[in-house]
């Protein structure tokens, strides 16, 4: 394989946060603290996140979360409804933290990040990863596991054994030959990040099973069986940096914001709230990474697990100039909401997709409408976001989301949102 113009002298690390959204619920809540603990998707469906008592019990991360209600309250657990305001929350207070460790941080997901540490002296990778560790708990609450190497695949399996050995102390780094071929010997080929269910099994077929025994796997067959994306992984498994650290994440393509609804909708002013709702949610992100959208479709849907009569359709438009303004997208989503309902259906989910998106500074020029941006109505948008940002979502908000929305999703187990709304804050007694 060729490794022409790669590096295997960089450093890399990835801080990965523990029972993510388990642990945001027992930071503010220390009843939580040793017990078997489970947050559940919306409308309180499956579980997605679990924390050690509940994986002690074998209980499946996916799993309907009603099954296992009975057997989690026998042993003192709890189930819990997800709480997104908070963990978003934590997961930003998370982050500007691990920006004190390194000037490259990239944001993976809500709990995962990648650190660049090329250039930084540090006689112990481990001590300084333990560091980080304390540190990230002392200022947040949220317990963390580190793993340190050469490349971003390495540096992912350097995590997934000092989250798992208890010995490591929760940062693990692997930089010497010998620990590296020792941690791959017992890593599962499906462990490995980049390699999906087909690959596994494929792999496996042909008496590749471990991560070393494919990072050893001879050239021809690797040229042979694997894509692009299975040489670069190889390729990092061997040492050498071809994941690049992003910095700042891209711009999406696409938003779609969309939810089941916690009950069967039949009324149009329900689901004239409910688009409402998910075009005011679809502009703030267009807003935040300083964008605007040139098409909108808008969709429905009836339960297909449910018998009777099923409807599934959606309904699209392009919005010209590309805008970002809110109150202009409800009224054209409404338009179009309007002529795709049928009545005499009950719908479980509706949703809003915004395409062709395009950065602020591109906006075409049209004399016929002038951009959002360029009088009052963007300085409008302006303010209530920031009054949103500082005071909590839907502090001010449009007439048309409703105030009841009773269509909303089904989250009876819901956590406060302790640091994201006034009310909620705790109080020390």
């Amino acid at each position: 394989m060729d490794n022409t113009g790669l590096s295997d002298k960089q450093i890399v690390a990835l801080v990965d946060c523990n029972n993510f959204y388990v642990s945001c619920e027992r930071v503010f809540n220390p009843r939580l603290h040793n017990i078997p603990v489970a947050v559940l998707s919306n409308n309180d469906g499956c579980i997605v996140s679990r924390s050690n008592e509940i994986k002690a019990l074998k209980i499946p991360m996916g799993a309907p979360g009603f099954k296992y209600e009975a057997l989690i309250k026998k042993h003192g657990g709890k189930l819990l409804s997800s709480n997104y305001a908070l963990y978003g929350d934590m997961s930003s207070r998370v982050m500007d933290v691990l920006g004190k460790f390194s000037p490259d941080v990239e944001i993976y997901s809500i709990d995962e990040a990648f650190l660049g540490l090329t250039g930084i002296r540090v006689e112990d990778w481990e001590k300084w990863g333990r560091k980080l560790k304390r540190t990230v708990y002392r200022y947040t609450g949220i317990p963390v596991s580190v793993g340190i190497s050469r490349t971003k695949t390495l540096a992912k399996i350097a995590n997934h054994h000092a989250k798992r050995i208890a010995a490591f102390g929760g940062a693990l780094c692997l930089l010497d030959d010998k620990r590296i071929a020792e941690a791959l010997s017992r890593t599962k080929v499906g462990d490995i990040w980049g390699i999906g269910r087909q690959y596994d099994k494929f792999l496996r077929q042909n008496k590749i099973e471990t991560a070393l025994q494919l990072r050893d796997a001879d050239d021809k067959f690797i040229d042979h069986y694997m894509t692009v994306v299975g040489h670069k992984t190889i390729l990092e498994l061997r040492g050498y940096a071809c994941i690049d650290l992003e910095e700042a994440p891209t711009a999406k393509k696409s938003i779609v914001t969309s939810r089941s609804f916690g009950k069967q909708v039949v009324e149009i002013e329900d689901l004239e709230e409910a688009i409402s709702t998910y075009i005011t949610r679809s502009a703030e992100k267009l807003r935040q990474q300083k964008s605007v959208a040139g098409h909108m479709m808008i969709f429905l849907a009836t339960n297909r697990f449910k018998e009777g009569p099923q409807y599934n359709n959606s309904i699209a438009c392009t919005l010209f100039p590309p805008t970002a303004y809110t109150a202009t997208m409800i009224q054209t989503g409404l338009k179009l909401l309007r002529e795709l309902w049928l009545p005499g259906f009950e719908y479980k989910k509706g949703g809003v997709m915004l395409t062709d998106i395009i950065a602020e500074q591109d906006i075409p020029l049209s004399f016929l409408e002038p951009n959002y941006l360029d009088d009052k109505r963007g300085k409008l948008m302006q303010a209530i976001d920031r009054l949103n940002r500082r005071h909590g979502r839907d502090t001010v908000q449009y007439a048309s989301s409703g105030t009841n929305k009773s269509w909303g999703m089904k989250r009876a187990q819901l956590s406060p949102s302790y640091t994201t709304r006034w009310k909620d804050i705790p109080k020390v007694k």
